[in-house]
């Protein structure tokens, strides 16, 4: 599988494809232990090398089962990365509960936003806990929304500390807008941006922002959501198809049903475009795509393998679907 070099952290190179492992957390639904390892297990022999999770990923046992998955691999040929801004804190007075946040686990935790100097230095730690990896390759700062002065003053310094200490080997955020992962490009010492359901065959609106701003300044970007929640996942999307976590619209529907329509002219599934379009932009550095067991790692795959004629982009935009081809 082709890798792409981070442009300022040449070191740390990811995969075309990632592992996105938020399922691995339980979202939405239960999985086993074995379901999720034999998930990593066909990944890594397709030839995945890049793997994401996050501490808010089922209150942390995304970390605990990835780290459990990979800990007997040779630690120099894979990429991990994780987040900060969400600290677990006990709270075993709910752990009969079940999780409000989208997790299929016990709310033996709290999430608290931290983006502290201590907070950061706190979940890192954390997150080496749970894993048992030795390191992380990539840390992002996590749905920062809110809180732009507070992660400008203390997170992305600390972070950026940690970064040139060796102790991680690439930093960024992760978010599901393109705005202000702009603005850490323009205004912060950042390496690699996350963005989810901003850029895909869908939508494009990180190309006005995000994208061009990464390119000038050698920042590379990991895109995410590039179904767009699962309107895209499928080859013709059904009726009752999600996008942004939702419902999706019926309007939004039947625009993903004509590119649909477009892309089995030529030959690919609506999915298979899906992943094939975003990697076309020169500041894209992977796509990662959520995984749960081993029929979706084996899917995820097969896809990202998919020869897509480049005259597809151009006969959307004729139609009136792709802003542009280019």
């Amino acid at each position: 599988m082709r890798v792409r070099a981070l442009p300022r952290r040449p070191e740390v190179r990811l995969t075309e494809l990632g592992f996105g492992a938020a399922q691995g957390g339980n979202l939405y639904r239960a999985t086993t232990d074995e379901e999720f390892a034999s998930a990593v297990d066909t990944a890594w022999e397709a030839g995945v090398r890049y793997y994401d999770t996050a501490p808010h990923y089922g209150l942390g046992l995304s970390e605990r089962r990835l780290g459990a998955a990979l800990r007997h691999r040779p630690r120099d040929e894979y990429v991990v990365s994780t987040k900060v801004g969400r600290l677990l804190v006990p709270s075993p007075q709910d752990a009969h509960l079940r999780d409000s946040d989208g997790f299929d686990v016990p709310a033996s935790h709290r999430r608290v936003w931290d983006f502290s100097r201590d907070g950061v230095l706190r979940s890192i730690e954390a997150s080496l806990d749970r894993t048992g990896l030795d390191r992380i390759d990539i840390v992002y700062l996590h749905d920062p929304d809110d809180h732009w002065k507070w992660v400008a003053s203390e997170a992305v310094p600390a972070l950026v500390e940690l970064r040139d200490q060796g102790v991680v080997g690439a930093i960024g955020a992760g978010m599901n807008q393109s705005e202000m992962l702009a603005r850490f490009v323009r205004e912060a010492d950042v390496d690699v941006m996350m963005c989810a359901g901003r850029y895909t065959l869908l939508e494009q609106g990180a190309a006005d922002d995000l994208l061009p701003a990464a390119q000038s300044r050698g920042v590379g970007v990991v895109i995410a959501g590039v179904y767009n929640s699962g309107l895209l996942s499928r080859d013709r999307p059904p009726a009752d198809a999600v996008y942004n976590y939702q419902q999706a619209p019926a309007e939004l529907i039947e625009r993903a049903r004509r590119i649909a329509t477009v892309c089995e002219t030529y030959g690919v599934t609506l999915p298979q475009a899906a992943l094939a379009f975003v990697r076309r932009h020169p500041a894209v550095v992977s796509t990662v795509v959520g995984v749960r067991n081993t029929a979706q790692a084996a899917e995820a795959v097969r896809r990202s393998k998919a020869v897509v004629a480049e005259e597809l982009w151009d006969a959307l935009a004729a139609a009136g679907l792709l802003a542009t081809a280019h």
